[in-house]
Formats: structure tokens, C-alpha cells, sequence
């Protein structure tokens, strides 16, 4: 990495606290259900807005310590705890109650189970597909150390969106993201493309770590191969003092652009700007993404007509992969 660090964050990156009766109830639900958050655990800038404005947030399950220490993320690393198995309906409880019309779950790594947690993750979308039928589930996993039985396992509960990150561009993943491979985080999304064309399958990538712009046109080239065709894009935040140093600012004019020429390359939808994550303003990219795709789509996914529900719409990641 360059030796120069940047240290000062640009006027673009403050953030408003919200500390609302929206954010007390969020907090209030999820901590009556004993549910961890990666709004929390993960010091996201954007908890205040989706907290405290949009009533939502991102549930990580399997725990709060992770198996594995990569430089970029501060969820504590360390002996995992046992396995819940009520953690599925209570995640689904807390859907339920917050009348969510998108749910997102994520999950920490957990490298000590045999199917890496897939089979959690995939009850946690059957269970909230349950409890609120017209809630539409998203799940970003780890790579499950690309064990495609796991992957199946996953891709087999459905989810409306399957979300695995790349999280940065080839050269630098070695640095960056521990016991991963940038190959075989492109051939999870390639799997779960083949798998299910009408799961939605999508990724990220975080700039900031000392990232060319080819590197990442490169990187979304790579995505695309496989079948990608949501992307976000945001700007990396060191939170803790231990994890990797900002490398680099990027501008909103420069996320602008970058948004531009994904949709250009070909992806149906793309967030991209300084405090764009992965779950950011997630509900409403589905609802643009699934109009885009379906253009008879109604938004009501209880409609039989729906075109998730009609088995002569094409998929919506339905994409030539490359073998």
C-alpha cells in the first residue's frame, strides 16, 4: 500500500446523529429478540439514517465474533459461540414487528461449522418468508469457503436477493480480507447465479484501499462474467485504530461516474457514493431493480401475476457465465 495516509475525512462524510423514538424502537426490538446487528457491530455511519429515519436494520446472525480477521472490519474475532437454534424465528419475530417489506440478514464467518452456517442462514429466510409473506428477504453470506453443497443450501431457501462481497479488487485482496480468495468469492456468485436465475445476485465493493479506477472497471468486469448484476459501491472507514488505514478519499463526482459506467457495462442497478454499504437503502434498490428487470413488475409480491411467481419470466440474474 502507499506509505501516504489520508487522515482527515472531507465535509462529504459527515453524518447527522438520529437518536429519534424510530432509533429507540429498532433498538428496543432488537434487543428484546437478543439479535445482533452489523449496524452496531460493524460501527456502519449510516445506523442514524436507517435507524432513526427508515425504522430498519441489518440483522447478523451466528453471533457476534467472527472466525476470521480481516483488515477492513472491526466485528470482534475469536472462539465463536455455540450455535442458537431459535435465532431463526426471533430474527423473524423482529420482521414481523417492524413490518419490514425488505429484510436483510447477514452473518459473521463461521469457518468451525461443517456447512460454514448456511443451513442458519437458509431457516432464517424460510422463517421470515413465514412470519411476513409479503416481505421480500435479502442475504449477504460469507463465501462458506465455496463449498457449493452450502451454497445450495442457501440458494435453496430463496432468498429474493443472495449477496456475496467482493469487497476489493484482486491485488489487494490478500491484504485486506483474511482466509479469502478473490477467485472464489467471483465463483460463490457464479454458483449461486446457476443455481437459482430468479434470485437477484449482487455484490460490493468498498474504494479507499489504495484501489486503481482500472482496477476497479476490472473488478466489475469480473462480476459481470459470473452473472453479478447489482453492485454498490461506497467509500471505505477505518473504525478501529487496528483495522487497514484510508488510502484515499473518493469523491461523490467520482462514485457518480463509476455508477455510470457499471450501468454502461451492464449491470441493472448500481448504488454507488461515499456512504454506500452493502445493505444501503436496500428496500428501494429492490423495488428499482425488480421494475428494471420486470417491467410488469407491481410491487405487490403477494399478486400472482408477479413475475417471481411466473415460471415464463426470465431470471432476474439470468446472465451468460463464464465457465
Amino acid at each position: 500500500m502507499p506509505d501516504h495516509v489520508v487522515s482527515r475525512k472531507p465535509d462529504w462524510l459527515k453524518v447527522q446523529l438520529n437518536t429519534n423514538d424510530n432509533y429507540k424502537y429498532v433498538k428496543r426490538v432488537t434487543s428484546k429478540e437478543r439479535l445482533n446487528t452489523v449496524c452496531e457491530e460493524a460501527r456502519c455511519p449510516n445506523i442514524h439514517e436507517c435507524w432513526g429515519k427508515h425504522r430498519t436494520a441489518t440483522f447478523m446472525i451466528l453471533g457476534e465474533i467472527c472466525t476470521r480477521r480481516c483488515r477492513f472490519c472491526s466485528v470482534e474475532t475469536g472462539l465463536p459461540t455455540p450455535v442458537d437454534p431459535d435465532e431463526p424465528a426471533r430474527v423473524a419475530h423482529a420482521v414481523g414487528e417492524m413490518q419490514l417489506k425488505h429484510a436483510v440478514v447477514t452473518m459473521v464467518n463461521r469457518d468451525d461449522l461443517p456447512d460454514g452456517g448456511a443451513s442458519v442462514l437458509a431457516a432464517t429466510v424460510r422463517a421470515i418468508h413465514a412470519q411476513a409473506p409479503q416481505c421480500s428477504v435479502e442475504v449477504l453470506a460469507s463465501d462458506l469457503m465455496g463449498d457449493a453443497t452450502s451454497i445450495a443450501i442457501v440458494a435453496a431457501s430463496k432468498p429474493e436477493i443472495l449477496s456475496h462481497n467482493l469487497e476489493t479488487v484482486r491485488r489487494l485482496t490478500p491484504q485486506i480480507r483474511s482466509r479469502s480468495s478473490y477467485d472464489r468469492s467471483l465463483s460463490f456468485l457464479q454458483t449461486a447465479c446457476q443455481l437459482d436465475p430468479d434470485t437477484a445476485v449482487k455484490s460490493s465493493l468498498m474504494l479507499g484501499l489504495g484501489e486503481t479506477r482500472e482496477e476497479v472497471l476490472e473488478a466489475m468486469d469480473d462480476l459481470l462474467a459470473v452473472g453479478v448484476r447489482i453492485l454498490n459501491m461506497g467509500q471505505y472507514l477505518q473504525p478501529t485504530k487496528r483495522n487497514a488505514p484510508v488510502e484515499k478519499y473518493w469523491t461523490p463526482e467520482e462514485f457518480a461516474e463509476l455508477r455510470e459506467r457499471a450501468l454502461e457495462k451492464g449491470f441493472d442497478h448500481c448504488e454507488a457514493g461515499p456512504l454506500v454499504r452493502s445493505s444501503y437503502h436496500a428496500d428501494d434498490q429492490y423495488e428499482h431493480y425488480r421494475k428494471r428487470v420486470h417491467p410488469l413488475y407491481s410491487g405487490d409480491t403477494g399478486d400472482s401475476t408477479h413475475p417471481s411467481n411466473s415460471t415464463d419470466m426470465p431470471g432476474a440474474a439470468q446472465a451468460p457465465a463464464k465457465g
